[in-house]
């Protein structure tokens, strides 16, 4: 396949405004100036100097597992009976026939990262797959890909209406604190050879080595700030999901180092804890070179306003390329899989949306969606 004539933005160090894109056995493996464009046996697009991103990415979302139209028989997204469910794995759960599947490639949006809810301390393991397919095992780009955590209200208002902990911040804390510590116990059995394989505390894992964060459900910046706390006590990756009032502490998060994923402002403030909550969010954290993407928690707003959500950061301080960045590779930077999305370079995925003008413009229209080098969207179709 060879897309001609775009208008380039890679997301990487060069553009192109009068490009090509060649794509083989679903990998970018060149491009740059028409004037270097190859002969091509295959598929041409000629784009006609529409602009062409990188596919844009959801980094956290609960499409498939909370499904649209389909009420409780399809919403999968919260075991709110138990606290502590680590071993939960969001591949199980969703259903890549959900409606918002489609509505995803209309936008351009090519791969998400999905997981559990925010009802428990620990609610699962996300996995970040693509949004085209019937079969999740083929979509996975990587799962597990990130352990949810959560803290302050959701947590708060499940457990005390059952009559059991955590009713407080405070055991919260407390109860990951345990889990976390029982996890790194089993961990050094393991590695000594001293204990089996035990499935409870097996998928702390990846968690333990590094290989993948903790994904944190926070909003109120004292919530934020304890995220912070545990994650630094035992040495662990995290992202700050939502961070609703990360601009209130922007200092002390770009000393912790963790980035954010903020969002989702579309929404209605329906919660005590995202009374705050604003799209300046995301300017401001970015501003201070906090890595920032930008989230709409989907179905809390729809997954297809993803872009012009972005773009409402930008309206509200946020540099336009850097709004652009939040829905790409900051993106796939956070969720760990820049090496195969986010940007459009040799190597990568050729997962590629072609508009009629920039995304985060609420009168763009996505003119091609393609994933791993097939056509699953056209605006001709």
């Amino acid at each position: 396949m060879l897309i001609v004539h775009g208008n380039i933005m890679t997301m990487e160090d060069k553009d192109y405004e009068d490009g090509y894109l060649e794509v083989r056995d679903g990998k970018i493996i060149s491009l740059g100036d028409m004037k270097d464009c190859p002969a091509s046996g295959g598929e041409i697009f000629d784009v006609q100097g529409n602009l062409v991103l990188p596919g844009i990415i959801e980094a956290h979302c609960h499409m498939g597992i909370t499904e649209e139209k389909k009420g409780m028989e399809g919403d999968d997204c919260n075991e709110n009976v138990d606290p502590l469910t680590p071993y939960l794995r969001a591949i199980d759960a969703v259903n890549p026939m959900d409606a918002a599947f489609n509505d995803a490639l209309q936008a351009g949006i090519t791969s998400a990262m999905i997981g559990p809810g925010s009802a428990n301390v620990v609610g699962g393991q996300f996995a970040f797959v693509k949004t085209h397919g019937r079969c999740i095992d083929r979509m996975i780009v990587k799962a597990p890909a990130a352990m949810k955590i959560a803290f302050g209200e959701n947590p708060k208002v499940n457990y005390s209406g059952q009559g059991t902990s955590p009713a407080t911040r405070m055991a919260i804390a407390a109860i990951l604190r345990e889990e976390l510590t029982r996890a790194a116990a089993y961990r050094v059995r393991r590695e000594e050879e001293k204990a089996p394989v035990d499935f409870r505390y097996e998928c702390w894992m990846p968690v333990l080595r590094g290989e993948i964060p903790l994904k944190a459900h926070v909003h109120r910046a004292d919530d934020i700030l304890t995220a912070v706390r545990i994650a630094k006590e035992f040495h662990l990756r995290m992202t700050l999901d939502h961070c609703s009032e990360g601009h209130l502490i922007v200092e002390e998060l770009k000393e912790a180092g963790f980035p954010a994923i903020v969002g989702p402002d579309m929404a209605s403030r329906n919660k005590i804890e995202v009374q705050n909550m604003a799209f300046k969010t995301a300017g401001i954290l970015s501003s201070h070179g906090i890595l920032c993407a930008v989230t709409t928690d989907h179905p809390v707003s729809k997954i297809q306003f993803l872009p012009i959500c972005a773009g409402l950061a930008v309206k509200a301080g946020m540099t336009p390329s850097e709004g652009l960045r939040s829905i790409t590779i900051n993106a796939a930077k956070i969720c760990g899989v820049e090496d195969r999305v986010g940007s459009l370079a040799p190597g990568k995925d050729a997962d590629i949306a072609v508009f009629t003008g920039n995304p985060m413009e609420v009168f763009s229209q996505t003119l091609y969606t393609f994933i791993n080098g097939e056509v699953v969207y056209s605006s001709q179709a």
